[in-house]
């Protein structure tokens, strides 16, 4: 047997093996869910309860989905040319150290929010732009160095939350010193926590789909993903494209940085991301690298997560069970991709 390219697949096909790979994974999280000693039509119905149940539910699902939606644009633009963008993780935690440095009294209230935010956009374009330099001028492998600079970030982080950052008022875990009020993005829902991050975030992802089908950066970030040595021929400067690719993932990545920072927590912790990061690689592939796709992808990823939360603390089936299901989503989403573009063939 072997494995044939498809020149145009059907609607048929890129529609049918996407909705394949979504009912394996319910399949798979009902065995799980049997396995662990619940009903999985019971569990199942906690998990969509939990994480769109109630008005309050929902909008925890939202706010979940905001870093989620950042990072998942980041790895989207990256992989769409072929740039293996390991390091949002690091990219994130840039864009959060300044957003505390400049959200604490060193920008005037007028232009603290639009500065923070641009200037944490070019710290998490600057920490990917090492790597990218490192592989067009040097041939390094960006796996390696994007996925070493998230362990360097957060050594480097523990290191100002236990120096020059940490808050002399703090008790217990360490933490930076907290933004100033008008340093924090308005909340949507006034007593939730819902913040207008999230809305940044899909103009993000609408800013991002224009760039990609509507101009010539878009084009050539598909025609070096697609064949890097077509595109040079062509007269397409794959290099150029690959520092301007990663200038804009590492800005993406670093935005969630600054909507936790700003929007959610308010201050600067080594915990403020639980691997969004890494997650940004599931919600990407499973929106198959479509930009506008990554919105209802990063709410799946995001639903599974708030709603195991409440299945769990309901049906005493551990919270390890979304960590699965993610893992057996991606799975099968990049199966399905596969099989959307090619064919196998007997012979």
């Amino acid at each position: 047997m072997r494995l044939e390219p498809i020149a145009a697949p059907t609607l048929a096909r890129r529609l049918g093996f996407p909705a394949a790979a979504l009912a394996l994974t319910i399949l798979v999280a009902s065995l799980l869910a049997l396995t662990a000693g619940a009903n999985p039509f019971a569990t199942l119905g906690l998990i969509l309860e939990g994480a769109a149940g109630s008005r309050f539910a929902a909008l925890e699902t939202l706010n979940r989905a905001t870093p989620l939606i950042f990072t998942g644009l980041a790895i989207s633009v990256a992989f769409r040319a072929k740039l293996w963008n390991i390091g949002a993780e690091a990219q994130l935690y840039a864009g959060a150290i300044v957003t505390v440095l400049l959200g604490t009294g060193l920008v005037p209230w007028p232009l603290v929010l639009p500065v923070t935010a641009l200037v944490a956009m070019l710290a998490g374009a600057l920490v990917l732009l090492g790597p990218v330099l490192l592989k067009t001028r040097l041939g390094v492998d960006e796996v390696v160095t994007t996925l070493l600079l998230n362990f360097v970030m957060l050594l480097f982080v523990s290191y100002l939350l236990e120096g020059p950052m940490k808050d002399p008022g703090g008790m217990g875990w360490p933490k930076s010193s907290p933004l100033l009020p008008e340093a924090r993005l308005p909340r949507i829902v006034e007593g939730l926590r819902l913040h207008w991050g999230f809305l940044l975030a899909l103009l993000a992802a609408v800013a991002v789909w224009v760039i990609q089908t509507r101009t010539t950066l878009g084009y050539e970030i598909r025609a070096v993903g697609q064949n890097p040595r077509a595109a040079r021929f062509a007269g397409v400067p794959v290099n150029a494209v690959l520092v301007k690719t990663a200038l804009l993932s590492g800005g993406l990545a670093a935005l969630a940085g600054f909507s936790e920072v700003a929007g959610l927590k308010g201050h600067l912790s080594l915990d403020l991301s639980p691997g969004f990061g890494y997650t940004g690689i599931i919600v990407a592939m499973l929106a198959m690298l479509n930009p506008l796709a990554v919105i209802p992808s990063a709410l799946f990823v995001a639903g599974v997560f708030v709603g195991s939360d409440s299945m769990s603390r309901a049906a005493g089936v551990p919270t390890y069970i979304a960590d699965i299901l993610l893992a057996t989503a991606l799975l099968f989403m990049v199966l399905a991709i596969l099989l959307t573009r090619v064919r196998v063939v007997r012979g």
